[in-house]
C-alpha cells in the first residue's frame, strides 16, 4: 500500500511540478513579443492596480517555489498546499472574469515568430487552474510523508 501511494505522489508530483512551472514561466516572462494580459485584464476590471506587474511577479514567484516545493519529497505536502493556496486564488480571479463574460486576449506566438492576439473564453483557462487544484489537494491526501518504524517492546525482567 506504501508503495503505491509513494508511486502515485511521485506521479502527481511531477505533474503538478511541471504544469506549476509551465504557467509560472508565462506569467514571468512571456515569449517575445507576447504579453500575459489575464493580470493585466484584472487590474483593468478591478481598478486595482497591483495587479500588474506586482500581481503577476507574486504568483508567478509563489508558483515557482511550490514547484520546487513539490518536487522535493521532504516538503511535498507543504507544496501542494501552497499551490492550492495560490491556484484558488486565481480560480477565484478567473471566476469572477466568468461571472462577468469578459474574454481573455490570449498571445500565440506562430511558427515563423509572429505574434498573433485572440479572445478565449475564460472558461477553458479556469479549468486548467481547476485540474490543478484538484491535483494539488490530490497530492495532499495521496503523499504517504514520513515512514514511521515503531521499534519492537522489549518484555523482559531486567532493571529500569
Amino acid at each position: 500500500m506504501r508503495g503505491t501511494r509513494t508511486l502515485a505522489s511521485w506521479v502527481i508530483a511531477l505533474f503538478l511540478a511541471a504544469m506549476l512551472l509551465w504557467v509560472a514561466v508565462d506569467t514571468l516572462a512571456p515569449p517575445p513579443g507576447a504579453n500575459n494580459h489575464l493580470f493585466q485584464l484584472l487590474a483593468e476590471t478591478s481598478d486595482i492596480a497591483y495587479f500588474e506587474p506586482t500581481g503577476r511577479f507574486a504568483v508567478g514567484v509563489l508558483e515557482v517555489l511550490a514547484a520546487l516545493l513539490v518536487f522535493l519529497p521532504a516538503t511535498r505536502r507543504f507544496g501542494a498546499m501552497l499551490s492550492f493556496l495560490v491556484l484558488a486564488f486565481l480560480a477565484a480571479l478567473i471566476g469572477q472574469l466568468m461571472m462577468l463574460q469578459i474574454q481573455i486576449p490570449v498571445d500565440t506566438v506562430g511558427a515563423d515568430g509572429v505574434v498573433a492576439t485572440q479572445s478565449t473564453d475564460p472558461g477553458a483557462v479556469f479549468y486548467l487552474v481547476l485540474g490543478l487544484l484538484v491535483a494539488a489537494l490530490a497530492l495532499i491526501f495521496v503523499h504517504p510523508g514520513k515512514s514511521r518504524e515503531v521499534a519492537p517492546r522489549s518484555y523482559s525482567m531486567g532493571a529500569r
